[in-house]
């Protein structure tokens, strides 16, 4: 399948000419640009800036391995689209992405770095990243990477895009590995509070066990087991809880990653707190949700921001305002001075005249 092009209806969507001179006309009078894709991440980061560049007719599988578990497409090329073509050949996106709306597009997804319920199982989205071809500040086309792991030398420039917020370049073309899909899984729910829950999910972790998801909400655990028949039964057997049927265990996970549960619906801004899973409870007031074993908490809270950044990193981790607040504040955990140099000497030497999204992380760039 090789430089087949799979977009629906055997039309490309190729349009690197014409978004390379909206670029270079951009970066010649220093015009600030939005990079648009969907629009389903919209909300994500701080209130968007520039002249909009619609990318999202930029699409289409460039090439398919199935052999090699490696695929290539424009960032512009719909997820639903994408995981469509490898559910024919029994494949997957193993960072199981979410949408958050509809024509989510696979730019986007790498560009916000999301992962669903197996990130911790699997990898991020970084981690599938082999290789992309892009638009810089310049104006010019590079690329970074390739479609193998062994062709990366040095720093892995690619993976850099990943949770870049689409402020070091315009993504054309990302290359990823997949993964084949499991065949079968199971889940099982634990009534526990969420200390016992905590030290549940880290237990199970340190095990040889096929786990695929670990989240808590309201008193219940729930343990996702993905892999061969024999190998989740068995596991299954062994970790014990109450069997959740399949149809509920999909609608459960499937609305936890695309933010559907009823937990979500809150007009509050909603807190995504990063730490080490073994991290304790912390000690914020609000409603919590558990993910990813205890590394990604999700809180609605009356504290104040310096509050919860401040506890948040006495236990070593971050906070971003995921959804609400204010979005033309600190919405991404403040950067220290050095590292805030760090960040601003790589924007400069991959968008030189700062036209790329300009403030949709941080203020200053």
């Amino acid at each position: 399948m090789t430089g087949a092009d799979h977009t629906p209806g055997g039309m490309g969507g190729d349009r690197t000419d014409a978004l390379r001179g909206a670029v270079c006309q951009a970066a010649g009078v220093n015009e600030p640009l939005e990079i648009v894709g969907s629009g389903s991440k919209r909300f994500y980061g701080r209130t968007p800036a520039g002249t909009p560049l619609d990318v999202s007719g930029h699409r289409g599988v460039v090439s398919f391995e199935p052999s090699e578990l490696v695929l290539t497409a424009r960032a512009g090329t719909r997820l639903d689209e994408i995981e469509s073509l490898l559910a024919d050949q029994g494949q997957m996106l193993a960072f199981d992405p979410p949408r958050f709306g509809n024509g989510a597009t696979l730019g986007g997804t790498v560009a916000c770095n999301f992962s669903g319920p197996r990130r911790p199982f699997t990898g991020a989205v970084r981690d599938f990243v082999l290789g992309v071809r892009l638009i810089n500040g310049k104006g010019e086309v590079v690329r970074f990477g390739g479609e193998v792991m062994k062709n990366v030398a040095g720093y892995d420039v690619s993976r850099l895009m990943a949770g870049a917020m689409g402020t070091l370049g315009l993504l054309l073309e990302i290359s990823l590995k997949i993964l084949p899909a499991p065949e079968t899984e199971q889940t099982r729910r634990f009534e526990l509070d969420q200390d016992a829950a905590l030290e549940t999910m880290c237990a199970l972790a340190r095990r040889p066990l096929p786990l695929s998801a670990s989240a808590w909400l309201d008193g219940a655990m729930m343990i996702r087991l993905s892999g061969s028949e024999t190998g989740v039964k068995a596991a299954a057997d062994e970790i014990g809880g109450e069997p959740v049927s399949s149809t509920e265990a999909e609608t459960f996970w499937r609305h936890l990653r695309e933010h559907e549960l009823e937990f979500f619906r809150s007009d509050q801004p909603l807190w995504r707190i990063s730490v080490a899973p073994a991290s304790c409870v912390l000690a914020l007031p609000g409603q919590w949700l558990i993910d990813w074993g205890g590394a990604q908490r999700w809180l609605y809270t009356p504290m104040d921001s310096a509050k919860v950044r401040k506890t948040v990193a006495a236990a070593g981790g971050h906070a971003v305002v995921f959804r609400g607040g204010d979005r033309a504040g600190s919405i991404f955990h403040p950067l220290e001075g050095p590292m805030l140099r760090l960040h601003g000497r790589v924007k400069d030497a991959m968008d030189p005249h700062r036209i790329f999204n300009p403030g949709r992380m941080y203020e200053s760039f």
